[in-house]
């Protein structure tokens, strides 16, 4: 704590850390703390949050509604790149990080802070996406990490602390996981889940359905495309927001979206996490369909080995990288085409492909008939398969001729 800082801006979530961050920064910086919220969705989370901040202390309260910015520019393009972390997390809290970053570094030049603060733990992937951000958009504010700094050491520690000032947490020590909750999807930590083994209970889920209590009927969704970005629901013309809003609806009430997964940290070691992500899911299933129509074999190919990639930018914090902008112009150059319908069949937590269509569908009829059709000569097939099949002819001679040449060997010696 060597460096003062004069007005520090704290990315607020109203949760345990970042409530009682507000009277520990004053009480170590002698600072003034503004809280700035960023509303990804949160809904109901928000009631009351600008009131419990200045009950903690803090001077100002932003609340940036950031909601369409977070879509438009931050989840769909994630989704047209198809990236998904280690074949199982669909991004939810890592692609949020950048967007509130972004928002506190906007508040900090309206409000004229020199610091900014975040209540990420010193042992997880957060506090390299809000630093990262904050380097690559303003390097010149300080910033302030207390998990790195302070003597609370576990949530009991800062649930104490609050109890001592007074200030009121969502956290209990009997329910005492971490909950992460935006427009894209909910996370849970901690607790009882830090045992690989423990099956998540029942009543931790707040947005799915179980599989086993879904509808006993599934329900068919179509989603319209054009150059790759969702832009429709059932024929129905959304906006970006509305469009997450309605397929996590649908994918809620069909307990689509639940995982669970012992993921790699940024910093080196294993954590488990369990995720809610019912409108994503369906959304990057049919995502998926369309493109299988619509790009050629060798641009899909590529295409999927940079998915893993780009997952990784985003799950490391590597938003604003010019590797991501360059990456984005290679999905733009390969989404160009991707535009149709896909319909889908939701059922019992799965998400089945019914059918797809677009005007660039790469997919004739014609050539996949096993029907009689006069556009394919099938007898051209022979001097591809030769031609392909070359060097594994080349290959077998070679083996024919050393055996030969081996057994001939082996007569002489007899002989």
């Amino acid at each position: 704590m060597s460096r003062k800082y004069r007005k520090v801006v704290l990315a607020y979530s109203g949760g345990l850390d970042t409530s009682v961050i507000i009277p520990w920064l004053k009480e170590n910086y002698g600072c003034e703390v503004v809280a700035m919220v960023a509303d990804v969705g949160q809904g109901e989370e928000l009631e009351g949050i600008e009131e419990k901040a200045i009950k903690s202390g803090a001077s100002q309260v932003f609340v940036e509604d950031v909601r369409h910015e977070f879509v438009k520019d931050y989840i769909f393009p994630m989704v047209r790149a198809g990236a998904i972390y280690e074949g199982k997390y669909l991004l939810g809290t890592s692609i949020a990080r950048p967007v509130i970053a972004k928002a506190q570094v906007e508040v900090a030049h309206r409000v004229g802070a020199d610091a900014v603060a975040h209540g990420a733990t010193g042992k997880g992937n957060d506090q390299v996406r809000f630093e990262l951000t904050y380097k690559a958009l303003d390097p010149s504010l300080g910033v302030i990490a207390p998990w790195r700094e302070w003597h609370i050491r576990s949530r009991e520690d800062a649930m104490e602390y609050a109890a001592a000032r007074g200030i009121p947490v969502p956290v209990t020590k009997a329910k005492p996981y971490s909950m992460d909750r935006n427009l894209w999807h909910i996370s849970y930590e901690g607790g009882i889940l830090e045992d690989p083994w423990a099956e998540p209970p029942a009543d931790m889920f707040r947005w799915t359905v179980s599989p086993e209590q879904a509808p006993a009927e599934p329900e068919y969704v179509e989603i319209g495309f054009e150059s790759g970005y969702p832009v429709s629901v059932n024929g129905v013309a959304l906006d970006p927001v509305a469009l997450v809003e309605t397929l996590n609806e649908i994918g809620a009430r069909h307990g689509v979206g639940r995982i669970d997964i012992v993921e790699n940290r940024l910093v080196g070691m294993k954590s488990r996490g369990v995720y809610e992500t019912p409108g994503g899911t369906i959304l990057f299933a049919a995502h998926r369909e369309l493109e299988r129509i619509t790009v050629d074999r060798d641009t899909a190919h590529f295409k999927e080995t940079i998915a893993p990639r780009y997952a990784e930018l985003v799950y490391y914090g590597q938003w604003f990288t010019p590797l991501r902008e360059a990456l984005d112009a290679f999905v733009d150059s390969t989404q160009r085409r991707v535009t149709g319908t896909v319909r889908l069949k939701v059922y019992k937590g799965s998400v089945h492909v019914a059918g797809r269509q677009s005007p660039y569908s790469l997919y004739s009829e014609d050539l996949a008939t096993f029907g009689a059709d006069t556009v394919y000569n099938q007898k051209d097939a022979a001097g591809f398969i030769n031609l392909f099949g070359l060097p594994i002819t080349v290959q077998a001679r070679l083996e024919q001729k050393l055996a030969q040449q081996a057994g001939a060997a082996t007569e002489a010696q007899r002989a």
